[in-house]
């Protein structure tokens, strides 16, 4: 039976009865806590009342402890040990041994250029280890990550939440990219000539692209409506229409990249003013501590900062 204050024991308070009972006197356990008798008596006083119980009565110079006292002793060693180890372990992570699976929040885009690199070094560092793409509704971008639904975004995300954690990666500019023997391919060079071409539109969405919408606002800004050949919400879509028509898609510079070789398309720098774009991960706080997840954050930090130079 316990009084009304049960609920301001604290474990400092056991620390003090477990000390107690192995030395039998408060003078001792008083120097091992590196304290004074006095508060020593103050703690076995609350004690007393706590458990409504004596706990000990004096035998001379030694504290003997009542049976309620002594039946508590081994539970309280237990209860000790286990805070002992929650707050002085550290988990620790392995990636050789972990069979763990990451969850990456990425767009249509963000699946090409993150996923193939960071496959070929996660395979590399941990052959159990294991990465889900979870398809990016910026609508719903924070939940997914608070609970653990995903546990990294990867991309450009301008209406991240400011709650979340967020690491810059590196900025990428634009590139436009048209079919390989294009008729008109020097004249897109100018500003006359890539206003007058024929032009495949990305439109920014909250389902992929939304930092691109500064981007397409600048280009319907110089092109005329009657120049516009399709619009759609794909990077991946408006290359692969400019590799067999005429039409000319501005696309992320890293990705104009990887199709130029893919397609058979030439890029080239666009005539006019667009933003850069800024690529960051992004966490929730929940995970800031883990071990894993600092572990691949500082993979993905390694990996594509060095491949954006």
């Amino acid at each position: 039976m316990t009084t009304k204050n049960s609920g301001d024991l604290r474990v400092r308070d056991l620390k003090v009865l477990s000390l107690i009972l192995r030395e039998r006197n408060l003078t001792r356990a008083a120097e091992l806590l590196d304290t004074t008798q006095p508060s020593i008596s103050k703690v076995l006083a609350k004690l007393r009342e706590h458990f409504a119980d004596p706990l000990f009565v004096r035998d001379g110079h030694v504290l003997r402890p009542t049976p309620r006292a002594s039946e508590m002793a081994e539970p309280i060693r237990s209860l000790l040990a286990t805070c002992d180890n929650l707050s002085t372990s550290a988990p620790s992570f392995d990636p050789r041994e972990s069979e763990r699976v990451f969850r990456l929040l990425v767009s249509d885009v963000g699946m090409i250029l993150f996923l193939p690199s960071l496959i070929n070094r996660v395979s590399r560092e941990g052959h159990k280890l294991g990465l889900h793409a979870v398809p990016l509704d910026s609508r719903h971008f924070e939940s997914k990550l608070a609970s653990g639904e995903a546990d990294l975004a990867l991309g450009a995300f301008p209406r991240a939440p400011r709650g979340l954690r967020r690491q810059r990666l590196y900025l990428s500019s634009y590139r436009s990219v048209v079919r390989r023997h294009h008729p008109q391919i020097a004249a897109l060079r100018t500003r006359s000539g890539f206003r007058a071409a024929r032009h495949i539109i990305v439109m920014g969405s909250d389902t992929g692209h939304g930092v691109h919408q500064i981007a397409q606002h600048a280009l319907e800004a110089e092109i005329a409506s009657e120049n516009v050949l399709l619009r759609l919400s794909s990077f991946v879509a408006a290359a692969v229409v400019a590799s067999r028509t005429d039409g000319v898609a501005t696309v992320p510079a890293n990705l104009a990249s990887i199709f130029a070789n893919e397609l058979d398309l030439t890029a080239f720098r666009p005539p006019i003013r667009l933003p850069s774009i800024e690529i960051a991960q992004y966490w929730h706080e929940r995970n800031q501590g883990d071990a894993g997840h600092r572990w691949l954050r500082s993979t993905s930090f390694d990996l594509f900062t060095k491949s954006a130079r």
